[in-house]
């Protein structure tokens, strides 16, 4: 299997689950900066929505990073 986006073998110039995690979650927070002062219910919707995605964002990052650990370890 090729993967596009993360490193393999096949893809050495990849990168790790967590970089990849920490960029989207980096562009999320970006974003809800534009929302801060938008009164509307919607876009007070979609900050409490971005802030739960980046919280499950940070997590992922931290399982990420202890599956990198680990394989490290192993080699």
């Amino acid at each position: 299997m090729t993967f596009k986006h993360l490193v393999s073998h096949d893809n050495p110039d990849g990168k790790r689950t967590e970089e990849i995690l920490t960029e989207i979650r980096a562009e999320i927070l970006v974003r809800m900066a534009n929302y801060g002062d938008d009164p509307r219910p919607e876009a007070k919707a979609v900050m409490e929505n971005n802030l739960e995605i980046a919280q499950l964002l940070t997590e992922a990052i931290h399982l990420a990073e202890v599956n990198t650990n680990t394989l490290a370890e192993d080699i």
